[in-house]
């Protein structure tokens, strides 16, 4: 990539970011009556809807936490992480430690659900939080989770499971990719302990059970020995899922000094996964496909959502400036200048998180209990400081 193009680039992914989607959150999303976000916005900011997502709360939280420590130690964004630690630190926490799915707008428990994500997503906050403050309870804070994420998600029976183990056992991709993740922010945030060695591991059973290199594609559920699951939900490949958990691999692979094997199983997943997910008709990345090619179940499989082609900038972006392989700059340009010309809200700012097939419009919102002010902020701030 020549110097001019990598400097446009970078402008585009730091401008966007901080004077577009971060100042969207910050003026909308704000609860100075109840505490925490109200990330439940309309396309204008108009609040849609006052219950609050655990996830969205932490993860903004991490956001902030980080552009304090990353970019700029501004006043405003340590204060907002502080907003979103306190809310947490008062409402999210169950009595057995475990952390609420969703609240009401004062905090008044909704859902608690099987997984333990929202627990990963809150270590996430309280580490970068730590990080910028120095505070040791915030630290330990995070270690409970990180250690409590670790417990239920390697140990079998913990969780409880969706379908019965007696007749359908099954493990499914995402512990996998969210422990690489958690460990990776732990790791620079805090310097917690045991980091590389969950790293290796989540990356030795992506690359044992959910990779079919005879199909050329990522499974997101097998069975216990990594059986393909010949029914609608053990067929299912995500392209975007496992594009997301291809940039983890890669971005080890640049931590370990461009480590040469990681590289090549990060690579090879983005590979697989882009043939099986680029709709070579109307562009942008299928949600849903089936390992065989069969009819799927889920009537939005064709859509195009926000954060799968979130993930594939990044993943193509950092396959490219790992290997130079102009394979991967060509697929970067196709996803970035899809999603740049068909997500962003040139009116009220911020992106359109749900498209039809087509491109069109399918809803207005800005945010729900899945999208907030995540997977599009830290694509732009992690491309932005990539380039730089």
């Amino acid at each position: 990539m020549d110097p001019k193009s990598r400097e446009h680039l970078a402008s585009t992914y730091k401008s966007t970011l901080l004077n577009d989607i971060l100042p969207f959150w910050t003026t909308h999303s704000v609860d100075r009556t109840h505490g925490g976000f109200t990330i439940a916005l309309g396309r204008d900011g108009t609040v849609i809807d006052t219950d609050k997502g655990i996830w969205q709360q932490a993860r903004f939280t991490w956001l902030l936490g980080t552009l304090y420590n990353t970019v700029e130690p501004r006043d405003e964004w340590l204060e907002l992480a502080q907003h979103g630690i306190d809310f947490l630190s008062k409402h999210a926490f169950d009595q057995d430690g475990r952390m609420f799915f969703q609240l009401t707008q004062d905090g008044r428990p909704l859902r608690k659900r099987r997984y333990v994500y929202s627990e990963a997503f809150g270590a996430l906050a309280f580490a970068e939080y730590a990080r910028a403050t120095g505070s040791d309870e915030a630290a330990s804070k995070a270690i409970e989770l990180f250690e409590l994420y670790n417990t239920y998600s390697s140990t079998p029976g913990l969780i409880p499971p969706k379908v019965d183990p007696m007749s359908r056992p099954m493990t499914g991709l995402g512990s996998n990719m969210i422990a690489i993740n958690l460990a990776q922010v732990l790791r620079d945030a805090i310097d917690a302990p045991g980091c590389n060695a969950i790293i290796d591991r989540s990356i030795n059973n992506i690359t044992r059970l959910f990779m079919k290199p005879d199909h050329k594609a990522v499974m997101e559920v097998v069975g216990p020995n990594g059986e393909i699951i010949n029914h609608f939900d053990g067929r299912i490949i995500n392209p975007g899922h496992a594009i997301e958990a291809a940039w983890f691999i890669l971005h080890e692979a640049k931590q370990r000094n461009n480590d040469s094997e990681l590289i090549r199983i990060g690579t090879q997943i983005l590979e697989w996964m882009w043939e099986r997910g680029w709709d070579t008709e109307y562009g942008g990345l299928y949600y849903f496909r089936d390992i065989y090619d069969l009819p799927v179940q889920e009537y939005w499989h064709d859509m195009k959502f926000w954060w799968p082609h979130n993930e594939a900038i990044i993943a193509t972006l950092l396959a490219y400036t790992l290997t130079n392989n102009s394979l991967y700059k060509q697929w970067h340009t196709l996803v970035h200048d899809w999603s740049f010309s068909h997500f962003p809200d040139p009116e009220y700012g911020e992106w359109y998180g749900y498209l039809h097939r087509d491109g069109r419009l399918s809803v207005p919102l800005k945010g729900n209990i899945w999208k907030g002010p995540f997977h599009l902020p830290r694509m732009l701030l992690y491309c932005w400081q990539l380039l730089e």
